[in-house]
């Protein structure tokens, strides 16, 4: 019998991600067993220090890099991440397959709606992004940075006295968690981090076998959203750290409709555009959205927020 091994980081969304990416293909093919193994990522280890500061103490991504080094070393055959943890670019010997259907890549608003938030309401990320994307819109907001697991987010609202928290769809929809939902932010002034509710299905370039098994439940659709979405950020030199949004949708004559946002952090200064383009060439389109954002000036608002303390 043919076995492969799954990774995931421990969390109980990442367990979830990989029972749903599982299902289909334990169905189709019930002679393959796949075997799920939990690595911890230093961003699982370290839940107090900012993420910038993680990723630089683990010479990576804080949500990637452990893995990545166990599937280069055959530890695992497969790993199933949360694409938007994933850097633009796959480390030398590995590469993303076409993802599965995709989740809801909209940010909630639990605990309050944004019109319902009073003023100086105190609202809980840790997000560069959702900060600026919040002071953007409600400039009067304190915001209170966190990190952790979703239910542990979601327990802040109480032990932290907050008014709200800023969480993605997907995550809360994967863990039966819709009901804290207040209010799903629209996508034209919250575009999201990119990838944000695909899974990064990352296996080793030369595992040709495995490669066959895993496109049988690929979809090219979201497949070429996800890669104008990260080839915008890649364009913009962007990661977690950066307040960078974008988010591709399908066109009914078969284009990619590509919106992508600039937002400095204080939320004083943003700029966003929406560029079409055929879906058969995603990269292209998100390399030429950020040369629009550039030309905006997308690149002395990044400066900004690099040379940030």
């Amino acid at each position: 019998m043919v076995q492969y091994f799954v990774g995931s980081r421990a969390s109980n969304l990442a367990k979830a991600q990989v029972r749903e990416y599982l299902r289909p293909l334990r169905e189709r093919f019930p002679s393959i067993t796949f075997t799920h193994r939990v690595i911890l990522e230093g961003g699982d280890r370290d839940r107090e220090s900012p993420l910038a500061n993680v990723s630089a103490v683990s010479g990576g991504s804080a949500f990637s890099t452990e893995q990545e080094a166990a599937l280069a070393r055959g530890d695992v055959d497969v790993v199933v991440h949360s694409l938007k943890d994933l850097p633009t670019a796959s480390p030398p010997g590995l590469a993303l397959l076409p993802p599965p259907e995709r989740e809801d890549p909209s940010d909630a608003l639990c605990g309050s709606t944004l019109v319902g938030l009073r003023r100086g309401a105190r609202v809980g990320t840790g997000a560069p992004r959702r900060i600026a994307q919040l002071l953007a819109v409600r400039p009067d907001l304190e915001i209170v940075p966190i990190r952790g697991n979703v239910p542990p987010r979601l327990k802040k609202i109480e032990a932290m006295g907050l008014d709200a928290v800023v969480l993605a769809v997907a995550g809360l929809r994967r863990l039966g968690l819709d009901d804290a939902i207040g209010e799903v932010l629209p996508l034209d002034l919250f575009p999201p981090s990119p990838g944000q509710g695909a899974l990064g299905i990352q296996i080793r370039e030369d595992n040709a076998a495995i490669r066959d098994v895993l496109s049988t439940v690929g979809d090219v659709t979201v497949d070429a959203q996800v890669r104008a979405e990260r080839a915008l950020l890649a364009e913009l030199h962007g990661g977690c750290s950066v307040p960078v949004g974008a988010y591709a949708e399908p066109l009914p004559d078969g284009d990619l409709r590509l919106l992508g946002q600039v937002t400095s952090l204080d939320g004083q200064q943003s700029v966003s555009a929406i560029l079409s383009g055929p879906s058969v060439e995603p990269e292209k389109l998100g390399g030429a959205l950020a040369a629009t954002l550039i030309d905006q000036g997308a690149r002395s608002i990044l400066d900004a927020v690099r040379a940030a303390p």
